[in-house]
């Protein structure tokens, strides 16, 4: 199945004068926690509610451990891991949590889940 494009023109920030064409990501819709765990119950031997309990405990016990400072990796799905934005500090010893100014949630996809979307085809949507 193809992931959907758009054709969207933008200008160029460094020079607004110049603007060009660029294909964006066009989503068929989103596919909520019930849906996954549905889909899920179709694949395995677990009927729907065990599927969305699943997915809940899973979603649960990732944020737990993020929290906590762990990365967390699903094999064959990827590596969940936080990053900090921080401003500088000119020596280590002011190099607190005070120059910490947002936490980002980062995930690095697994070799074979890259592959299967790079292999998608891609088509625009008309």
């Amino acid at each position: 199945m193809p992931i959907f494009f758009n054709k969207v023109k933008r200008a160029n920030p460094q020079d607004r004068t110049i603007e060009k064409w660029y294909p964006t990501v066009n989503s068929l819709g989103l596919v909520r926690t019930k849906e996954l765990a549905k889909q899920m119950a179709d694949e395995t031997t677990m009927n729907p509610k065990e599927a969305e309990i699943a997915l809940y405990e899973l979603v649960k016990i990732t944020q737990r451990l993020l929290t906590s400072g762990y990365t967390v990796q699903i094999d064959d799905f990827g590596i969940f891991y936080p990053t900090f934005k921080a401003t500088g500090a000119d020596t280590e010893a002011e190099a607190t949590a005070a120059h910490v100014t947002d936490i980002n949630i980062r995930f690095r996809p697994h070799a074979d889940l890259k592959a299967a979307i790079a292999k998608a085809g891609l088509k625009p949507k008309i």
